[in-house]
């Protein structure tokens, strides 16, 4: 992993579990691009969506976590940018999966979905596990030239 920071965004229903996982990344070293909301005031979930595709883009960062009430609006969102890889999760199995045969650059979080600990235990996952490659590689190149 760089030395880039990990970008954070939700929309307002899921301001409470990125608070959480804002301060365990933290805790754990890394350097956070916040890229709001920073309110419970309700907003509409694409525009932090398109935020973290426009950051990944640009080169800003090179991971990100979502969250919005499902994760499900979020993500799609988000997975509209070829250069995001964004993968909604609910368990440890899910964020090693997604990152290990995958190569997901984004995990999604809904808010209303999964509680704080588990969500934790997930990104841990997530940010400790790297990419295999390998039969996987051609498969994740496929996601950023569809035909």
């Amino acid at each position: 992993m760089s030395d880039k920071p990990i970008a954070i965004a939700c929309d307002h229903a899921g301001l409470a579990l990125k608070s959480d996982l804002k301060q365990q990344l933290v805790d754990m070293g890394h350097a956070v691009l916040d890229l709001g909301t920073d309110t419970d005031v309700s907003v509409d979930y694409p525009d932090y969506g398109f935020a973290m595709a426009r950051a990944l883009r640009d080169g800003d960062v090179e991971r990100g976590v979502l969250v919005c009430g499902s994760g499900i609006g979020i993500s799609m969102a988000a997975n509209r940018y070829a250069e995001v890889r964004a993968a909604l999760v609910h368990d440890a199995l899910g964020a090693r999966m997604a990152r290990a045969h995958n190569d997901a650059n984004v995990i999604c979080f809904g808010g209303r979905m999964i509680g704080p600990e588990t969500a934790k235990d997930c990104l841990t996952t997530f940010l400790d596990t790297t990419f295999e490659g390998g039969r996987h590689a051609r498969r994740v190149d496929k996601l950023s030239s569809p035909k």
